[in-house]
């Protein structure tokens, strides 16, 4: 018989999976839905510090009081920590893991990083330790002898669950009661990191993915086929998906459907995502830039990097020539992401950006590059300020012509062009992007609202824009291009395109033709040609 261990998101408790449950002890298997402590009829009185650790030990404890031999954990939304937690520490205890609509975490992260709804979001993190007050329990000082953390986050109002994510299907008396019966979540559940030791590592998982919050195996796929390890990880074999065609909250949409998918789960059923043949010895980010550009000086600026020109004067056929007395323009190219923080070489070390910042150098700019610390999709607002410092770092050197700067974004890094098209500086003289996404990406719903270039282009008198578009694109990226340039149509802003027809996203790595030369050196020699105008 399976035994199911049922975890809920923020500000719930084993009520919510009451449909679920019957519908699963139905189905001939044992559910055990779970109200952590400080929750619900769990709550605990003012004083008394409730973080992880508090949710992993109690979980623990239910384990190791559960008769099955082995039991299925299933963790959704912040849910998903304490059962990671715990099967860390159990993992014999455990036949599965069942992360339901929530990307799995990993060591040292804080579910605080991912959560949903973008304004608390910015008050956990702007509190360094991520606290805010509800009023409802903490006295404000902070934390106790015991460790944990006394202070309390208020539940949504009502209209405001749909932030934490979609509440599709959801009936109204069921959202009646989650607005009713929901309580304050502990601070410190949200704060405190994950620790993991990987004793858990190999457990079989499943991902049940609710579509219309934005996941899908299909999304799943495309960012396998993306290329960076963290992604190609869920292509192993221990990892299935199912999708289940509701909003983020099943137990309360579709009962029945979570039921049989969790079944299925518990059965080893789903779809195993497949990473794509190696076509080259090398990982993509290291194969060779596809042009022949020379090596120029290079200057290391804390995370910026400056490619300076070597003589006065471009090729010929690049005009007007550069003074060599005079300040030079200045390209800042600008990776994507998410990128691991421990990636090695980080990207602009990596052929690459080395090659756009040198070949932007051999033509009489300078090639700025940056590694900011976009990690994790939750990360774009610190990924946005290590960029707007790069790009005054840039201006203050007296080799660069402040007046004349281009930004180049690429991949999901063109989320970061949203503050400069809906703030143009007019020292912007040109802002390209090369296979970007202009939107969130289905899933993302970490991303804060403020990252939508689709939202601004063309709503501020800006630069010209050169958007260099891949024709065998992945299809959610070129969804946000067609709906950018849909309302950069609306809005009369100046586009250049530059299409590559048989080109992927990074063709320039993974597609080194004679099409995929001619439309870099195109789109370089436009971005230029804007500078000097």
């Amino acid at each position: 018989m399976t035994a199911f261990v049922l975890v809920s998101g923020p500000f719930t408790g084993g009520w919510v999976w009451e449909e679920t449950v019957s519908r699963l002890r139905a189905a001939g298997s044992e559910a055990y839905p779970v109200t952590l402590p400080g929750m619900g009829d769990r709550r605990i009185d003012a004083g008394t510090g409730v973080d992880l650790e508090t949710h992993i030990q109690d979980l623990v404890r239910l384990i190791d009081g559960i008769p099955a031999s082995r039991v299925v954990l299933v963790g959704h939304g912040y849910g998903l920590h304490p059962v990671l937690g715990a099967a860390d520490r159990r993992p014999a205890r455990v036949a599965r893991i069942v992360s339901l609509d929530t990307g799995l975490p990993e060591d040292g992260e804080a579910a605080a990083r991912s959560v949903p709804d973008p304004e608390v979001r910015t008050r956990l993190a702007a509190d360094g330790d991520g606290t805010e007050e509800a009023g409802t329990g903490g006295d404000g000082s902070g934390r106790d002898g015991t460790g944990g953390d006394d202070r309390w986050l208020a539940p949504p109002g009502p209209g405001g669950w749909s932030r934490w994510g979609s509440t599709e299907g959801v009936p109204a008396e069921a959202l009646e009661r989650l607005e009713r019966l929901a309580s304050p979540q502990p601070v410190g559940t949200l704060t405190q990191p994950l620790r993991l030791t990987g004793a858990a590592a190999a457990l079989p998982t499943t991902g049940v993915l609710c579509t219309a919050n934005g996941s899908s195996v299909d999304l799943v796929q495309m960012l396998v086929d993306s290329g960076p390890p963290r992604f190609r990880a869920l292509a192993d074999d221990r990892i299935r998906f199912i999708d289940i065609a509701t909003g983020h909250w099943p137990m309360l949409s579709a009962p029945e459907e979570l039921a049989e998918a969790l079944c299925g789960a518990a059965a080893g059923e789903g779809h195993r995502v497949t990473a794509p043949e190696p076509t080259h010895e090398q990982p993509t980010h290291l194969l060779p830039f596809l042009l022949d550009v020379p090596e120029v000086p290079r200057e290391r600026r804390g995370r910026v990097d400056l490619h300076l020109p070597v003589d006065a004067r471009p090729p010929v056929d690049v005009q007007p020539p550069v003074d060599a007395a005079r300040p030079r323009p200045a390209v800042v190219f600008v990776h994507g992401g998410p990128v691991a923080a421990d990636q090695r070489p980080t990207p602009r070390d990596t052929p690459f950006l080395l090659g756009y910042a040198r070949y932007a150098a051999s033509l009489g700019a300078v090639g700025v590059t940056v590694d900011h610390r976009l990690h994790g999709i939750a990360d774009f607002p610190r990924a946005a300020e290590d960029l707007a410092e790069a790009v005054a770092l840039v201006r203050a050197d007296p080799r660069v012509d402040e007046e004349r700067i281009a930004l180049w974004f690429f991949s999901a890094g063109g989320l970061l062009a949203a503050d400069w098209l809906a703030a143009p500086p007019p020292w912007l003289r040109c802002l390209a992007a090369s296979y970007p996404a202009l939107a969130p990406l289905p899933g993302w719903g970490a991303v804060e609202s403020r990252f939508r270039p689709v939202d601004v282009v063309g709503t501020a008198e800006g630069p010209p824009i050169v958007l260099t578009r891949a024709g065998r694109e992945h299809p959610a990226f070129a969804a946000t291009v067609e709906e950018f340039l849909s309302a950069a149509g609306r809005n009369g802003a100046d586009i250049e395109i530059v299409d590559v027809p048989h080109g992927h996203h990074s063709f320039e790595l993974v597609d080194p033709t004679e099409e995929s030369r001619a439309c870099v050196e195109r789109a370089m020699r436009s971005v230029l040609g804007h500078l000097r105008d």
